[in-house]
């Protein structure tokens, strides 16, 4: 395989292992000492859930801190902003849009939205990529497209990536791979007037509603922040396209994704590229694109340019939305079954850890602040997505269950577990309460009780943060564990 600094996948093995082992470790240590020493396990279970605690105030603080900045640039006008910034009429947007399977009428609303972006659509040039096990249904699809858009965009680039090329893993990565790598040949001999850095890339989903200000704003943005080459830039992540026709689980799913986001953007520092987003055309060539032979390309392209730029790069936050398709099946079974598998490609993301160490072995120019912040972010986040629900809602539990001593603290126990669950609810609440802001408008087939149901699914979130959390993570890491590596999981698009 192509490999980062030397790592592939069945290379560092310990470091492959390392998330799964801590994982199932703290899972086997809590039901030995629930069996074994129950009231060691009781204290045990008060501390973390204690420190949960704290971690759901602190995130609804940040959570409320960044919708209320979500609501302050949906009412800007980035159009009129943008007007004001000297030489930002250089600037051109080149959205990529990979695509397999998809039905016509979902790629048209895509390119629709687009169209009716506040920034001039032409400065805005369309990457339809394609692939080659779809041919017949991409080619139909790309013919439609460039018929009905060639004249709306500068320019509309149809790519079809060839499968069975060697050291790939088919996907997206590998798509947007071969995808980047045409485009750049294209621009060079067709547009040698187009600077490289007065481009803006995106990587968008096929799906993707984006609001009708992003380019504006996004535009602005790259034209006002300091060094604006050394920076990706992320918006928020709305799965609402057709979220009133999900089941509650997925909805709930769905805003967790998004609340989770919402909260990284308020603490930039920790904040790693996800799904749809966008970055600077110059650094995409610099890295040489997308890596083909991974499943995570999302984040590990903001990966691959902080290490090349030696820790000198950074994710702006952009508080205006893009919206997406929740996952969908035939049936309320099958839209379950999407749900735990894209649950899992978005844990797969685990597979950073040992890319992160090879590459932090190369590089040591980098801050050792920067790196050690990365590696425990990364590892922290991964093992409090697989254990925190279990040890919260099952594990916890557990040694009430067994104990029979009479001791004050045993006896106090559930008291102080309700108590402290009682308090750690405000989430659930300021959760339920967002959501309601963020739905698009009720389609008429919908009763207005709908509302209610969209409020009473919240007492589904346990069940939901376990098997549609918890265990999706737990499988993800102990595939790693085990070296038995996940390919690309295409989500379905269903409307």
């Amino acid at each position: 395989m192509q490999g980062f600094y030397g790592y592939s996948y069945g290379k560092m093995r310990f470091w492959e292992m390392l998330p799964g082992l801590l994982t199932w470790g703290t899972i086997l240590l809590a039901i030995l000492l629930s069996l074994f020493a129950p009231v060691v396990a009781i204290v045990a279970i008060i501390v973390f859930d204690l420190y949960w605690l704290t971690r759901v105030v602190y995130f609804v603080i940040v959570l409320i801190a960044s919708y209320r900045s979500y609501r302050q640039a949906l009412r800007a006008d980035w159009k009129q902003k943008l007007g004001e910034v000297s030489g930002a009429d250089r600037l051109h947007h080149l959205i990529f849009l990979p695509t397999y399977k998809e039905d016509l009428s979902i790629i048209r609303a895509t390119l629709h939205a687009l169209a009716s972006q506040t920034f001039p659509a032409k400065r805005m040039m369309i990457v339809l990529a394609g692939e080659a096990k779809d041919h017949e249904r991409f080619q139909k699809n790309a013919a439609a497209v460039v018929r009905e858009f060639s004249q709306v965009f500068k320019r509309v680039i149809i790519t079809e990536h060839p499968s069975g090329l060697p050291e790939e893993i088919p996907g997206k990565g590998s798509n947007l791979h071969y995808a980047g790598n045409k485009v750049a040949e294209i621009l060079a001999k067709e547009e040698p007037a187009l600077r490289d850095e007065d481009i803006i890339a995106s990587s968008f989903d096929v799906d993707t509603i984006a609001h009708a200000e992003y380019f504006s704003c996004l535009a602005y943005l790259y034209a006002t922040v300091p060094d604006p080459t050394r920076a990706s830039y992320q918006p928020v992540a709305l799965f609402s396209n057709n979220i009133w026709d999900a089941p509650a689980p997925v909805r709930i799913a769905a805003f967790g994704t998004t609340f989770w986001l919402m909260g990284e953007l308020a603490r930039s520092e920790r904040l790693w590229t996800f799904s749809s987003h966008s970055m600077p055309w110059t650094m995409l060539k610099d890295v040489g694109f997308w890596q083909k032979d991974i499943v995570s390309e999302d984040s590990r392209i903001f990966l691959q340019a902080f290490v090349h730029y030696g820790g000198d790069y950074r994710v702006v936050p952009m508080y205006l939305p893009v919206s997406m398709d929740t996952v969908a099946g035939v049936g309320y079974l099958a839209s379950l079954k999407a749900l735990y598998k894209q649950q899992r490609r978005w844990a797969w993301g685990v597979e950073h850890l040992p890319a992160m160490i090879a590459a932090f072995r190369v590089h040591k120019e980098i801050p050792f602040k920067l790196r050690a912040r990365a590696i425990f972010n990364h590892v922290e986040g991964m093992f409090t997505w697989a254990t925190a629900p279990l040890l919260i809602f099952i594990l916890g539990y557990l040694p009430l269950q067994i104990v029979s001593d009479p001791e004050v603290l045993v006896q106090a126990a559930p008291y102080t577990l309700q108590a402290i669950m009682r308090f750690a609810t405000i989430g659930v609440f300021t959760s339920a309460i967002l959501s309601l802001f963020l739905l698009p408008k009720r389609p008429s087939s919908h009763s207005r009780w709908t509302g209610l149901v969209m409020l009473a699914q919240w007492l589904l979130l346990p069940v939901t943060f376990v098997l549609f959390g918890a265990l999706p993570a737990i499988d993800a890491q102990t595939r790693f564990l085990f070296g038995r590596y996940l390919g690309f999981n295409v989500t379905q698009k269903k409307r």
